[in-house]
């Protein structure tokens, strides 16, 4: 997910601040007789798109750099893996 990033001037001191945005949360606008079923259904499934869950999960604890670079590591490591397999399976028909 990407964020835009935003910069804000504290007038004190001067800085400027890097702070993440948080993009706009899913909401619905309910019309006059819409029923609670059909905008609830909408309104998950704007969540379900926006990965929101997702997103909540992976940030429920903190995770330093070394276990993100090591995941991304072993995620690696199988696509490579996955596409060897592919490719013997793909040459063992020929």
């Amino acid at each position: 997910m990407k964020f835009k990033r935003s910069y804000t001037i504290i007038p004190r001191s001067k800085k400027i601040l890097k702070r993440k945005v948080v993009r706009d949360l899913p909401g619905i606008i309910v019309k006059d007789g819409e029923d609670f079923e059909n905008a609830y259904r909408k309104f998950k499934r704007q969540v379900d798109r926006n990965l929101i869950v997702v997103e909540v999960r992976k940030r429920r604890f903190f995770e330093p750099k070394s276990e993100i670079r090591k995941k991304e590591k072993i995620a690696t490591r199988k696509k490579l893996l996955r596409k060897l397999w592919m490719l013997r399976r793909y040459e063992a028909k020929l």
